[in-house]
């Protein structure tokens, strides 16, 4: 049975809260396999010889209370492949644990504390936990960037000895996901890539565009310069034909609602006031004009 050669880091966030997984391998779609998370119970990390059992056991011995240690243990105990499997877990309150089997692929190895499993098996090298452990903890950032600045240390130490494939980003919050009806805030996958990581980093920056909010004085009036650029994308894109006047007409309204709407940026700019989001209008200048 093919083993997905891997490095990842289940985490918690007390401040928001928040649990996460973050993973990359040399591995087709590593985000189908290893993590696994439900707010306010805890996260898994389930590689190398995966049970992916131990997912959603794992989870429901988390919702009966018990700790990442004591759920590490009662997953691997009786399982007769334990020496094979790797697994991190973190539960409601930030208790962590990490196991590694003996007869794991060199080099394979974890390190936990509170708040953090880190492991990894068939890599380069120790340096790999190590710089991922630092990076968690020394980043700085929101705690998304902070899983996958976990991952770019694990890559830039060497990483998977076997090279890239994939990688994925799995976190939950209380009502975190779409609309506020589910607790899946983020999940990102990157398949099949030559660059896994990057391509993680570009999709997590999507949905900061899509779905991040900002403060009132990055709010941009729709007025002059930036109505006017508004203008010129919508002329070019056929949602305007009025003039190019700098004007917040009812013309451009309407126009402009079109436009957002197909660009899915509704959240994030609001017509009626006339005001857009600074980090939406550089993208849509970006896009369109640029």
């Amino acid at each position: 049975m093919i083993r997905p050669s891997t490095f990842s880091v289940v985490a918690f966030d007390p401040d928001l809260p928040a649990w996460g997984v973050a993973v990359a391998s040399k591995f087709p779609a590593v985000g189908a396999v290893v993590p696994w998370a439900i707010a306010g119970v805890g996260a898994v990390a389930t590689q190398a010889l995966a049970n992916t059992t131990y997912g959603p056991h794992g989870l429901e011995l988390l919702s009966q209370g018990k700790s990442a240690l004591e759920v590490v243990d009662l997953l691997v105990g009786p399982d007769e492949l334990r020496e094979q499997r790797q697994v991190g877990v973190v539960d409601a309150d930030g208790g962590s644990a990490t196991f590694t089997g003996e007869a794991c692929f060199d080099w394979a190895g974890g390190t936990c504390s509170e708040g953090v499993a880190i492991q990894g098996n068939i890599l380069v090298g120790p340096s790999v936990i190590e710089e991922m452990y630092r990076a968690y903890h020394d980043s700085g950032g929101a705690f998304p960037q902070r899983l996958l600045e976990a991952l770019r240390a694990g890559d830039a130490a060497g990483g998977d000895r076997r090279g890239r494939q994939s990688a994925a980003l799995l976190i939950v919050r209380p009502g975190g996901g779409y609309g506020g009806l589910n607790d899946r805030w983020l999940d990102y996958r990157v398949d099949d890539h030559e660059e896994p990581l990057p391509q993680l980093a570009r999709l997590l920056k999507l949905h900061e565009l899509y779905f991040g909010e900002s403060p009132e004085y990055d709010r941009l009036a729709i007025v002059e310069s930036t109505a006017r650029a508004l203008q010129q994308m919508m002329t070019r894109l056929g949602y305007f034909s009025g003039e190019i006047d700098g004007e917040y007409d009812d013309e451009t309204r309407g126009a402009l609602r079109s436009f957002i709407g197909n660009e899915n940026f509704e959240d994030r700019t609001d017509i009626e006031k006339g005001t857009i989001d600074r980090p939406v209008f550089d993208f849509l200048v970006e896009r369109f004009l640029e």
